[in-house]
């Protein structure tokens, strides 16, 4: 089941929701139905080199509003 972000236009308010098929959520602070889904930074895990686990996200970039897994996805 995705999980998606959203953003109220009404209220302002970003919030998570699980969302099946093409149904719209409402936001829970106000109850519109006028929201916007937002673009997120997905997270991984793969393995190392040496068989070892590691985790990461795009949002642990070093880059301050970058959105690249690393600074060569976004050309820093």
């Amino acid at each position: 089941m995705p999980i998606y972000e959203y953003h109220c236009d009404k209220c302002n308010h970003d919030f998570e929701s699980i969302v099946f098929g093409k149904e719209k959520p409402s936001c829970p602070a106000c109850s519109s139905k006028k929201v916007s889904k937002l673009i997120s930074a997905c997270g991984f895990m793969s393995k190392g080199t040496g068989g070892e686990t590691v985790k990461t996200s795009a949002s642990s970039s070093s880059c301050g509003g970058c959105t690249a897994s690393s600074c060569a996805g976004c050309g820093h």
